[in-house]
């Protein structure tokens, strides 16, 4: 874990969901926020190292600062549960043992969303087609158009949002089979 890295998650900007410069807005309600806290507090007390955030923004509204947490371990809570907040957490490996990482990331009953980080296309690649996400970002995050579809796998979700792929929830198939 970098200086830079964390510089980032300190400049994401948490405000007006409608100003395109916003990357969190408010959560919908306190009890969301109060889920928020009580999440980072468990992963503190589980042993994650809670590098910043964790708690709600000194300001009106339901406002959440950005959180980031490294030496998450598998086990832990953090490591199984969706927070929907601007939380993000950070799980090591060592070794080259690409499989076992897959193993670890596709362990759980979520599957909104993903990233991967490399220097190596082919690994990039491999990971990106074997990982059980909706949405798989590489090298970015959170980086999204209107015209990808968004939405998750497994207990994340069904359908898409935005996309073509979008379009499919206002559509009413109907297959008829006849023998005549």
């Amino acid at each position: 874990m970098s200086f830079c890295q964390i510089e980032e998650v300190k400049k994401m900007k948490i405000g007006d969901p409608l100003d395109r410069s916003t990357d969190h807005g408010p959560q919908n309600h306190k009890a969301h926020l109060d889920k928020l806290v009580e999440f980072c507090q468990t992963g503190v007390k589980e042993g994650a190292k809670l590098v910043c955030g964790g708690h709600q923004m000194q300001r009106p509204g339901f406002f959440f600062e950005p959180t980031l947490f490294t030496d998450v371990q598998d086990h832990m809570y953090i490591a199984k549960e969706e927070s929907f907040g601007p939380v993000m957490i950070i799980s090591s490996f060592k070794g080259g043992d690409v499989d076992d990482v897959l193993r670890r990331a596709n362990a759980t009953e979520f599957g909104l969303a993903s990233g991967v980080f490399t220097r190596d296309i082919s690994k990039a690649l491999y990971v990106s087609e074997k990982l059980n996400a909706g949405t798989v970002f590489v090298n970015t995050y959170n980086k999204t158009d209107v015209a990808s579809p968004f939405g998750g796998f497994k207990q994340s979700g069904f359908g898409k949002d935005l996309g073509q792929d979008a379009l499919n929830e206002y559509l009413k198939t109907k297959a008829v089979t006849i023998e005549y």
